[in-house]
């Protein structure tokens, strides 16, 4: 087609679809049903559920975890086994659940269409299934239904369509039945209704241009349905870990099965019982278990801070987002059309507070109070706004609500705060008639009865074009009327609008009493002017700070949205976002290659008019440049850029349901501030994972060396494959799993985000490992020779050895609590609660392991005297003492400056 539907006439779009303002026939309609087929979206084939489980399994550190299993199974230590098989049954069920979202996604945009509509078959109105509707029929509109197809207007009376979920757009949108240009943006296509949004106000009729997958909506299932599934930084970096650790523990394990049988003359079957026992203790075991409880710990947190969240892994994601790519209204705005400014023909007042709250003063540009009962042109303004209105203000549950057009309520809040309610003004001056506001005319005027009997007052509101033509005069400050000053009304009536705000024109004009009615043309002439009103959404004072703490902590914020280029500059100068920038409206991302924009969204901060494709094609771009993306969105034209980002936020309270599906986390109040807040929470989660890992390699690292170096050196050995399991069950069933409580550190926002690639080991950690896990066996083994050179049994050595490791590993785990400062202070020390009862749980295990019978039959362990305790304290401290001499001297070094 050389036009598109929105650009063309009513007729011409009845001539090319051969239909009639009447509608198709009953045959006709079936016959193009047969022929288009039914307006439903369709659904995605979905895989087999126990397909879909089995594939749970395909994890590289599952199959490190499974075969953990199998080792600790042959060896009869039951325990380990169920531990380890729970961990890998919970992780594929987690993924299973959540591998759904999308096509739950897909099942809420599809559940958008209407069920049911009213359409003209045969010259009369029926009710039929929206399925069954055809290009070419004609749908009737009215007041809260939902528009089941693609429409093009061919009659609208006062027609207003709240097109937020599609487009974005804040306000509902007047339609008019005149064709717009070609190229007219999706938000601005006055003269077409689409699939999916809802008539708030008036009526009208269309006729069906698209059903099906071809409408907008239909455009949006094709997106969503066509993005593939993405893996996490996290898992990625786990992935990478287990891989390199198999590798090692395989290695390491095949030299020393080669040592033990070829050097040192073991036999095969010892040397692989403590080959597996070794292979077993340096498996991480507990690192799923670990991760489930941090993770499912830092979703807690959250949920407290009003983010629910939806998918597990998505909450170490949002520690390492580089940009949070937000929605404006109702996220970083308060969704609450607030009067910022009144603007008479003498003076500008500006109006403080803001939401339906009636808290704030009007003042002048120096601050001075205003009272409005000295200002008479002010004082009518105030009291046209009132009037002239439909909507309603009230306070419910200790907050204010609105009950209708969220404009007229900026005008009634407006009232309040100049004391002036609605129920004193409509007293005053009752209402006797009104012409109601049409999209065609763009205007709105009641009739009221005057303080003089013998005269009616008639209140003028609406847009400043059409209120300018109908005023000859204009109100100073004292009530006199002089000529109106057209070019100054016009040219502040812009300076508003560059501002970001919706401006109003209020006028009044009156006449002798007579019948109590108005009619259209009362409205069109003989008024006087009295003010200029600017509206906007106010930015949320809370999400103004959290955009600063976003970026002290690196994370760069950028707004996409549906509204207006110049709404979007201002209030995105207001949030200290793209200041001084002009922002990219959608039809340039239009014209923009890849390449290119993988450059614009690198320098540009706002970008507005936004539609569905540009969201994802913006989190492309920025994942391209190597960026982990957080994007917001309450619509269903957001859910395939919420899919596509790294983490998905979707609103709780004005969220559509398709949103909250493609979302990996949810905002119960709709806040920008709590994605800040479930950052930290989210950066706080990946610290403890580091911490954890730096506490157990080290910890597995030393028992092995311990092994390996009585191999090497063809020492009788310190530790047996029974002692070795033991060791790692008393420590990761207690130690470990106390760094997945520790508290967010107080200095986690002051960080840059850490690059999306950085590997779990960083050769800071490869040293600190390596160091811990040399201390640990120069503990051990050295306690252990020490022991047998003065004579001392094997049984007890072997328990000094034990014994020694797992009191370094105690002391090391109150080391981790911080990774590069000191922990010596009364927090570091004691600020957590289950290390220390980890730490006493694992004393007593070990107290068990070394005294009681029973232990000592199975684990050939001795009791040990007070002085042996000495020295099995003296070997943690040696650990804990060099480890804060190590953070000492690595803090010094990176404190120093560089050789110039």
């Amino acid at each position: 087609m050389s036009q598109p539907w929105h650009a063309l006439e009513p007729g011409e779009t009845l001539t090319r679809l051969d239909t009639a303002a009447t509608g198709l026939s009953s045959e006709e309609a079936a016959r193009r049903l047969r022929e288009c087929g039914p307006n439903t979206l369709p659904a995605s084939r979905s895989d087999r559920w126990w397909w879909r489980l089995l594939r749970q399994f395909h994890n590289v550190l599952l199959y490190v975890m499974m075969v953990a299993a199998i080792v600790t199974a042959f060896l009869g230590h039951w325990v380990d086994t169920a531990v380890l098989a729970g961990a890998v049954v919970i992780n594929a069920v987690i993924g299973f659940i959540q591998e759904g979202r999308a096509e739950s996604a897909l099942d809420s945009i599809r559940a958008m269409l209407a069920p049911r509509t009213r359409v003209y078959r045969d010259g009369r109105i029926v009710d039929i299934a929206a399925a069954d509707l055809v290009p070419g029929d004609m749908v009737r509109l009215t007041s809260g239904d939902r528009v089941p197809a693609d429409l093009r207007l061919v009659r609208a009376r006062e027609l207003r369509i709240d097109e937020s979920a599609l487009t974005g757009e804040s306000m509902p949108v007047e339609k008019t039945t005149l064709s717009v240009d070609p190229d007219t943006e999706l938000g601005d296509r006055k003269s077409t209704c689409y699939a999916g949004t809802v008539a708030v106000f008036g009526h009208g009729a269309g006729v069906v241009v698209a059903t099906g997958s071809d409408t907008e909506l239909g455009r949006i299932n094709a997106l969503l349905s066509g993005i593939p599934n993405s893996t996490t930084p996290l898992l990625r970096q786990i992935g990478r870990f287990g891989r390199w650790l198999a590798s090692v523990i395989l290695l390491a394990a095949a030299l020393t099965f080669v040592l033990g049988v070829f050097w040192r003359g073991e036999t095969p079957s010892e040397m692989f019982a403590l080959v597996v026992a070794l292979a077993a203790s340096a498996i991480p075991e507990g690192l799923p278990a670990v991760m489930t409880v941090t993770l499912s710990l830092g979703v807690q947190r959250m949920a407290r801070r009003n983010a629910v969240v939806r998918r597990l892994p998505a909450v170490e994601t949002l520690g390492s987002v580089t940009v949070i790519c937000s929605d404006k209204t109702g996220t970083l705005t308060r969704n609450e059309m607030t009067v910022q400014k009144v603007v008479c023909a003498h003076r500008t007042v500006d109006v403080g507070g803001v939401g339906y709250a009636p808290a704030g003063n009007l003042t002048t540009d120096d601050g001075t109070s205003v009272d409005p009962a000295t200002d008479t042109a002010l004082e009518l303004a105030i009291r046209a706004g009132v009037l002239c209105n439909d909507s309603r203000v009230f306070e419910a549950d200790n907050s204010w609500e609105i009950d209708g057009d969220p404009t007229e309520a900026a005008l009634l809040v407006l009232g309040r705060k100049a004391c002036l309610t609605q129920e004193a003004a409509s007293t005053s001056w009752p209402r006797l008639d009104a012409v109601p506001f049409e999209s065609e005319h763009r205007f709105m005027a009641t009739l009221h009865r005057h303080d003089d009997a013998r005269q009616e007052r008639i209140f003028l509101k609406g847009a400043p074009e059409v209120v300018f033509a109908a005023c000859s005069r204009q109100l100073d400050s004292h009530g006199v009327a002089h000529v109106v000053d057209t070019e100054y009304w016009a040219r502040r009536s812009e300076e508003i609008a560059a501002q970001g705000l919706r401006v109003l024109a209020l006028a009044f004009r009156d006449r002798e009493a007579g019948t109590g009615t108005i009619e259209f043309e009362d409205a069109c002439g003989g008024f006087t002017m009295l003010a200029l009103v600017g509206i906007i959404d106010p930015p949320r004072e809370e999400a103004v700070v959290a955009v600063r703490e976003c970026h002290r902590a690196g994370i760069t914020v950028k707004m996409i949205t549906g509204d207006h280029a110049d709404t979007a500059a201002e209030i995105g100068a207001q949030m200290g976002l793209g200041v001084g920038k002009r922002p990219v409206t959608g039809a340039e991302i239009e014209v923009l290659d890849d390449s290119a924009l993988r450059r614009v969204v690198a320098e540009t901060d706002v970008f507005a008019r936004a539609s569905p494709e540009h969201k994802l094609r913006l989190v492309r771009a920025l994942q391209d440049n190597g960026h982990v993306v957080a994007m917001t969105g309450d619509g269903v034209n957001d859910a395939p850029a919420l899919t596509r980002a790294d983490v998905g936020v979707a609103m709780g309270k004005g969220g559509t349901e398709a949103a909250k599906e493609a979302a990996d986390m949810v905002l119960a109040d709709d806040n920008f501030a709590s994605i800040a807040a479930a950052v930290r929470e989210g950066r706080g989660v990946y610290d403890n994972l580091k911490k954890f890992v730096l506490f157990m390699l080290p910890t597995n690292g030393g028992e092995a060396l311990v092994v390996i170096a009585a191999i090497l050196f063809q020492l009788t050995l310190p530790l047996t494959p029974a002692q070795v399991l033991w060791i790692n069950l008393a420590t990761v069933s207690t130690l470990g799993l106390a760094l997945a409580f520790e508290p967010t550190e107080k200095t986690v926002m002051r960080r840059a985000p850490r690059p999306p690639d950085e590997s779990l080991l960083s050769p800071f950690f490869v040293w600190r490992v390596a160091m811990v896990s040399v201390l640990m066996m120069t503990g051990s083994l050295g306690l252990f020779l020490w022991e047998l050179e003065s004579g001392t049994s094997v049984e007890v050595a072997r328990t000094l050895a034990v014994n020694a490791i797992v009191v370094a590993e105690m002391f090391y785990l109150i080391n981790s609590r911080r990774i590069y400062t000191s922990v010596l202070d009364r927090e570091g020390l004691f600020g957590n609660r289950y290390a220390l009862g980890a730490i006493a749980a694992c004393a007593a295990l070990q107290l068990l392991f070394t005294y009681a019978p029973f232990m000592q039959a199975v684990f050939g362990s001795a009791a040990l005297s007070p002085t042996d305790w000495g020295k099995v304290l003296g070997a943690g401290l040696l650990v804990f003492v060099v480890a804060e001499v190590e953070k000492w001297v690595a803090a010094r070094i990176r404190r120093s400056p560089a050789p110039v």
